[in-house]
């Protein structure tokens, strides 16, 4: 039986979304080769000649062929037999295949990080037949080793996530030639951040510090998952200060480094920090920055590097004198000059980037101009909502855009460290946006201690190869692919519907955030969302029990801990919020629920160990990050239990724990475009996706987005970039009402990112449409965008007669996202999710 169910894992590790077709069998195929053939492996021929990275790569690949079939092949430098050739165009066996014709070179020859796989019979004297990957450059050959390596059953996530590789006797190679082409995104990379006390705490355990030894692994996973790009930790760090051995680490292996958003010149702020030369003001101390710029050049001049230029304040504060365009073209204008000088080459020659964080934005809205080669840097407002993106009719850059993203954040209204907040159908929403408005030079993501981000990584680094594979109906098999590579075809689905509902509830307030007055009372909303968790959770567990042992760490790691954690906050606060209610009628009743509140904390606790201690303590500190007790924006020193109110006397009855009530009336797909709504107590409530009838545009089509948003999912136009005037939505609905009704609209928080703002128009009855602009002088400053993560937006229509009404819906800016809508004759109370739908 275990067997078995480790076979079917094996083979669903090949249908993880991607562009290239899967070429491993393990059954004998037509024309195939065999790779494995009864526990024995072929062996492995890369060229000494060929670089450091591509025969790393290759060494990988024999561990891997090991992990699957039990034995490790050698690395050879001579060709016989049966083998797997791996090169790059730099490799001698490689070129001897193209000049040869067993190759075409030029489906290689001046392409980027391209690969082609296939088996190739006769390929040179004393060789019968050969897989041979041959790559473009450097990590075209290593993407097509892990390719091969994902489609054996080895998941990019085998350390980072421990993911079990289930055994194989016998592998075989599909004849034909397989590749993922070229991606579409230049540079694809994560930022390591806000690092401590967890990722730093792990780091310093296992690895005596974030040093080579630590970013092998990372830089390994980055490959695996075809990124090039990243951002080392910069929290107390210096990257190339703290172990020389990781720049020439990062250009052996093929990653592309460069440094945060505040950090110029290749030096680390802990450059700075140890060696200090006078303040970091250039205004008055520009002779020893400049000195100091240029050493960080010089120390990375032999590796792959993306130059970050401009400067912000000392600690990733606003600069001293923010807002000086004079001051900031002539810093720019002084770090190109250095560039020159160090490496002998135009500036132009050397890939630079300039980020447009916070107030640094300023300076290009209003109007600084820097070279046409450095690619500007556009960021979201630190939590995922895109705030400036070039529009359709901007001048083409050489150094083009890039977008600089968070799936982590410390800073206000609340620090956002510790569990994964980040919905996938948001992430490609604010993406494809970026992509369509000509955003393909870069894309960069802040994943915080990188676990437990290990979905969104996967989705986010998925998504910049080729951006073009995504949309909002294969959002959810993305989920359901990865799922199956980790746990098998069986429990795909529900693996994959853990993991995304737990993101999505998470979003709607972070864990952080959260206390007893984020839901409401009302409409049973308390009950209902930490009902809704704990049912989850003992889902979670149930699948735990039918998954095989091999799985267990990683089914801890990617659903258990973190359910079973936000279902015990969720409990807690509730709780707290029972104990509250009851304290306050004097009620003894109130201590049950005490007890309850200090149950839930010493679970906390006991969640946390078991994480630390699962695999001999692999992953022990990954989760030291506090997030119970905050008083402010800012990380609290200690955990600290919420405060509860003990009463006197003896309780008079058990406790009771909220289940789950019935749901909304579900909708099924034969049925939308048919709905009608109907007032209740005063309200109408409307999910976005439920029409009566759609209008589509000629440019555009209304799309839903599945589980996007605070309730069940979002309605926009596609695509994004298409006019949207001729388009409409229209909803039926029943009124028994004769107030002036208000028409409540719930959009996702997408920002004014073109500085003119986002419009839409309601109307009844064809009546006179209300204009509204939701957010026309809002700039992605921290506010309520961050803190409620909706834009809510009302009008006040004419008085309405009994009867059947139609409710009409444009949009007059594309972009918008509409979640729900409520309309409300005087009887709808407040609540977080909004009153519940009524539909008819």
């Amino acid at each position: 039986m275990k067997k078995s169910i480790l076979l079917v894992l094996a083979i669903c590790c090949t249908m993880i979304a991607g562009a290239v077709e899967p070429f491993v069998s393990f059954c004998p195929v037509t024309g195939g080769l065999a790779l494995v053939t009864n526990g024995k492996p072929l062996h492995v021929v890369c060229s000494q000649h060929d670089y450091e990275g591509v025969q790393l790569a290759a060494e990988n690949l024999t561990k891997d062929l090991q992990r699957v079939c039990g034995t490790q092949p050698s690395v050879t430098q001579s060709a016989s037999g049966e083998c797997i050739i791996v090169g790059s165009l730099k490799s001698p066996l490689i070129q001897q295949l193209v000049q040869a014709g067993k190759i075409n070179g030029k489906d290689l020859q001046g392409k980027n990080e391209k690969y082609l796989l296939q088996v190739i019979d006769n390929p040179m004297n004393g060789v019968k037949r050969a897989l041979v990957i041959a790559g473009s450059d450097k990590r075209g050959a290593i993407y097509g080793v892990y390719e091969l390596s994902r489609q054996m059953g080895v998941s990019p996530w085998y350390w980072f996530a421990d993911v079990p590789t289930p055994h194989q006797n016998q592998v075989y190679i599909k004849k034909g030639i397989y590749t993922d082409g070229e991606p579409k995104v230049k540079y694809r990379g994560i930022f390591i951040n806000d690092e401590w006390p967890s990722f730093g705490n792990w780091a310093l355990s296992h690895f005596g510090g974030i040093n080579s030894k630590c970013y092998a692994h990372i830089f390994e996973l980055i490959l695996r998952l075809k990124g090039n790009f990243m951002w080392p930790a910069m929290w107390g760090s210096a990257f190339y200060d703290d172990d020389p051995q990781n720049g020439p680490l990062a250009d052996k292996m093929g990653i592309i480094m460069s440094t945060s958003h505040h950090e110029p010149m290749c030096l680390a702020q802990q450059d700075w920090s140890r060696n200090r030369d006078g303040a970091w003001n250039y205004a008055t101390n520009g002779e020893a920055l400049r000195k100091f710029w240029t050493r960080g050049i010089e120390r990375s001049n032999n590796w792959e590097r993306v130059v970050t230029v401009g400067m912000r304040g000392d600690g990733d504060e606003a600069m001293e004198g923010s807002g000086n365009i004079k001051l900031m073209e002539t810093i720019v204008n002084d770090q190109r000059a250095i560039i020159e000088k160090v490496t002998g080459k135009k500036a132009e020659e050397t890939p630079q980037v300039w980020a447009l964080y916070k107030e640094v934005q300023d300076y290009y809205d209003n109007g600084m101009q820097v070279p046409d080669d450095i690619t500007l840097l556009l960021c979201d407002d630190n939590w995922g909502n895109v705030r400036r993106l070039p529009t359709l009719d901007s001048k083409p850059r050489k150094g083009g855009y890039g977008m600089y993203y968070h799936f982590d954040y410390v800073g206000g209204p609340r620090c956002s460290k510790w569990i994964n907040i980040n919905p996938i159908p948001r992430v490609w929403e604010q993406m494809n946006l970026c992509y369509s408005y000509g955003v393909k030079e870069m894309w960069i993501v802040n994943v915080g201690d990188l676990k437990p981000m290990e979905y969104p990584i996967t989705f986010f680094l998925d998504m910049a190869w080729n951006p073009e594979e995504f949309h909002a109906d294969n959002l959810i098999q993305h989920s359901i692919d990865f799922c199956r590579s980790i746990f098998g075809e069986k429990e795909a689905e529900e693996a994959a519907r853990l993991l995304r509902t737990y993101a999505k509830f998470n979003r709607r307030m972070i864990p952080e955030n959260l206390s007893t007055k984020t839901f409401s009372m009302n409409y049973d909303e308390w009950q209902r969302v930490t009902a809704e968790y704990d049912q989850l959770a003992l889902d979670a567990v149930a699948l735990s029990k039918r998954l095989p042992k091999e799985t267990q760490d990683a089914w801890f790691q990617l659903l258990g801990y973190p359910i079973q954690a936000c279902a015990n906050l969720y409990d807690m606060y509730y709780a707290q919020l029972m104990n509250q209610r009851l304290a306050k009628k004097k009620n003894p009743n109130a201590n049950l629920w005490a007890d309850r509140v200090a149950e839930c904390f010493d679970r906390d606790s006991l969640l946390q160990k078991q994480y630390h201690t699962m695999n001999e303590g692999k992953w022990n500190h990954m989760m030291d990050e506090i997030y119970i007790g905050y008083k402010s924006w800012a990380t609290p020193k200690t955990r600290v239990m919420p405060a509860v109110t003990r009463v006197a006397g003896t309780p008079t009855k058990r406790l009771t724990f909220p289940t789950l009530l019935p749901s909304s009336a579900k909708v099924s797909s034969s049925s939308k475009g048919k709905c009608e709504f109907e007032e209740r107590n005063g309200y109408i409530s409307i999910e976005a996706e439920h029409f009566t009838r759609k209008i589509d545009g000629k440019e555009a089509k209304w799309t839903v987005i599945p589980e996007l948003g605070r309730t069940l999912s979002a309605v926009t136009p596609q695509p994004v970039t298409a006019s949207v005037n001729d388009m409409a939505l229209e909803y039926d609905i029943n009124v028994t009402s004769t107030d002036y009704p208000r028409i409540k609209v719930r959009f996702s928080p997408t920002l004014n990112f073109h500085a003119k703002g986002l419009r839409y128009a309601v109307s009844i009855d064809g009546k006179e449409e209300k204009v509204v602009d939701v957010n026309g002088d809002y700039n992605g400053e921290l506010g309520p965008w961050q803190r409620e993560g909706i834009i809510e937006c009302e009008t006040v229509h004419q008085q309405l007669n009994p009867g059947r009404h139609t409710v009409r819906f444009r949009l007059l800016d594309n972009a918008l996202v509409l979640q729900k809508i409520m309309i409300d004759f005087g009887g709808m109370r407040r609540s977080f999710l909004g009153a519940p739908e009524t539909l008819k």
